[in-house]
């Protein structure tokens, strides 16, 4: 439980129920901050639910490849505590190993013995989309056979908090993507790792297909740190789309980026507007950060295990808390209620601080 004394916004998504020193040993956590042990928790669910075993040789061509913000931030807030606040002159000597931001994706090649090109990637909150495009590129091109990929987040400390709390962008009440009366974000914290392979050899080892990815696009902005920009946003979809040898009309469904504050989803909406043109109408868009927060770093893989599930079961996930509609974001945003309809293809759309965008492409698997 987070202590909200001293913090103007007392809201979050917090992981209540994921409990570390209930599930991993003191060894285990010596070496993980939490945003470890949730990628090791995520991973163990992959792992298993795809019934992934590598072999020796097997395991020189698999990797993991996982998109984090901020690394370690509750040791990173636990140790500056020691020091500032409590005036201790020592800290523990895992402290470095504990809250750098490749800690995740290192324990997880590690844990399921993953010995090809492992690494993190670490662009705000675009990471884990970023590492998935990678991800899905690297197993594409051969260069891997399998790739444990995703992302992770742990940052609802105090110190990230207030720091969140400067920008001026965060709900008091709720999450409320693209209604009018929204207020901000939400602060999230979570994992998702999903594994990628060719589409042959998870068919051949009889392994449960969720989906097809088959696109990836990126852009940067190269205008503002912070400010979202149009331009980036389009070219990223529509560079996502070219990969993917898909046309605007084929979309069903895009996961967006969806933060609830006024300049993303503006801007977003526009941008989509752009790219679909006349086939904007009939898409359905929605912001599943309205359920979740805004989980930074894990952001994109939490969003894709949701457009996976949309592509899979047929239903596509719903942007709750929306009031009002905004003249400025007149999509369909699959108000309040979620919704059976079956798709052929979706988009998952993530835009970060910086500038830089990345946009992942998928497609209905309907089997061989």
């Amino acid at each position: 439980m987070i202590d909200a004394e001293g913090l103007s916004i007392k809201i979050g998504a917090e992981a209540k129920e994921f409990d570390g020193e209930a599930r991993f040993s003191r060894s285990q956590l010596t070496l993980w901050d939490r945003v470890t042990q949730m990628a090791i928790a995520a991973g163990e669910e992959a792992v298993q639910s795809a019934g992934l075993e590598l072999g020796d040789e097997e395991s020189l061509r698999a990797g993991a490849v996982v998109g984090t913000s901020m690394g370690g931030m509750h040791t990173l807030d636990e140790n500056y505590d020691l020091i500032y606040r409590q005036g201790k002159s020592r800290i523990h000597p895992f402290t470095v190993p504990k809250l750098m931001p490749n800690a995740p994706a290192s324990h997880l090649s590690m844990a399921f013995g993953a010995r090809g090109p492992s690494w993190a990637v670490t662009t705000a909150c675009a990471s884990s989309n970023h590492a998935m495009g990678q991800a899905f590129q690297m197993v594409r091109s051969g260069a891997l056979d399998v790739a444990i990929t995703g992302g992770c987040e742990s940052q609802l400390t105090f110190g990230v908090l207030k720091a969140w709390e400067g920008l001026r962008g965060m709900a008091r009440d709720a999450c409320r993507p693209f209604s009018k009366n929204r207020t901000g974000m939400v602060q999230g914290e979570g994992a998702a790792i999903i594994i990628f392979e060719k589409l042959e050899r998870a068919i051949a080892r009889g392994a449960p297909i969720w989906a097809e990815v088959v696109g990836f696009g990126a852009s940067s902005d190269a205008n503002d740190i912070v400010q979202p920009n149009q331009d980036g946003a389009s070219r990223a979809m529509r560079a996502a789309l070219q990969d993917a040898g898909l046309g605007a009309g084929e979309i069903g469904y895009i996961n967006a980026h969806g933060t609830a504050t006024a300049a993303n989803d503006r801007t977003e909406c526009a941008a989509i507007r752009h790219v679909f043109g006349e086939h904007a109408d009939g898409l359905m868009v929605s912001s599943t950060k309205s359920m979740h927060g805004h989980c930074i770093g894990a952001a994109g893989a939490l969003e894709m295990v949701a457009t996976l599930g949309a592509l899979r079961d047929g239903v596509i996930p719903p942007t709750i808390n929306y009031d009002e509609p905004d003249p400025d974001c007149d999509l369909d945003v699959v108000p309040n209620e979620a919704r059976e309809v079956e798709i052929e293809a979706a988009l998952s759309n993530s835009f970060a601080f910086g500038g830089l965008n990345a946009v992942v492409a998928m497609r209905k698997w309907r089997g061989a």
